[in-house]
């Protein structure tokens, strides 16, 4: 029996230990994708109005006013696809798109200065607090560091 024990049962227990130890040493890291530039709301024509929780915590209501067309024009284009980066966790948030209702931001033909715009992201289990800050990705831009109320 103690011959048993020294040459199965004892390897078998090492296994999910040194599993463990390979899964948390230092290697190699895959190469990270180009981060798109850091871009100022300035820059691209727009305010930003407010980054707050709506639907009771299970959305992120993301508000903002075009104040130059040319320039913010870029931001009503169809492929290029909104997310959302949580800047404490790294965690991405999309914007949800029912089948029904399309994606659930503001996508018109033509942008009016002054006028306010909207871009609903997911807040899956409410993951999102307030306080928290943030990242929005459209495309080539960034919007960093905002605080969401």
């Amino acid at each position: 029996m103690n011959y048993l024990i020294r040459k199965l049962i004892l390897p078998l227990c090492a296994l999910p230990l040194l599993l463990l130890t390979a899964a948390c040493a230092s290697g190699p890291r895959p190469q990270a994708l180009p981060a798109p530039a850091v871009t100022t709301a300035q820059n691209l024509g727009i305010e930003i109005v407010r980054l707050t929780q709506g639907s009771g915590g299970y959305m992120l209501d993301f508000r903002y006013r075009v104040v130059d067309v040319a320039k913010a024009a870029p931001l009503i284009d169809h492929a290029l696809i909104p997310y959302l980066v949580h800047e404490a966790s790294g965690a991405k948030f999309a914007v949800p798109a029912p089948v029904k209702v399309g994606p659930m931001r503001q996508m018109p033909r033509q942008l009016e200065a002054g006028r306010q715009y909207f871009i609903f992201f997911a807040n899956p289990g409410r993951y999102v607090k307030p306080g928290d800050y943030v990242t929005i990705v459209h495309g080539p831009y960034r919007f960093e560091h905002l605080k969401v109320e």
